[in-house]
Parts: C-alpha cells; sequence; structure tokens
C-alpha cells in the first residue's frame, strides 16, 4: 500500500502539475502540501486531501490506499 505522499506525487506528476501549481488549484497552504508530500504529515485532515484529490480529479480514495 502506497503513503498518501506518494500517490499525491504520482497523480501531480501525472498530470505535469508542479508543487505551487496544485497548491493554487487546491487552495492548500504551500507549506502543508509539502509536509505531505514529503511525509512529515502522514495523516492530513480530510478536508485537505478532499482538496487535492478535487485538484488532481481524482477520488479521495485513490490517495489513501
Amino acid at each position: 500500500m502506497a503513503a498518501i505522499s506518494e500517490n499525491i506525487k504520482k497523480y501531480r506528476n501525472k498530470l505535469g502539475l508542479t508543487q505551487s501549481e496544485l497548491v493554487r488549484k487546491s487552495i492548500v497552504e504551500n507549506t502543508t502540501l509539502t509536509k505531505i508530500e514529503s511525509d512529515m504529515v502522514v495523516k492530513p485532515n480530510v478536508q485537505t486531501v478532499a482538496r487535492i484529490a478535487n485538484a488532481l480529479g481524482v477520488p479521495m480514495q485513490e490517495l489513501a490506499n
């Protein structure tokens, strides 16, 4: 099972988005996204995951698997 950080990076890269672009699309703080992608935050709150998933165009479950 991949960590949420790996899944976010995978989908972000698949779409060709930089972290800054995903921050703008998801309305998530830059520091928050950076911490999630670097595994400093392993269980981000549901609202944050929902925003990121929506910006990436994937269901939340895809990021959590």
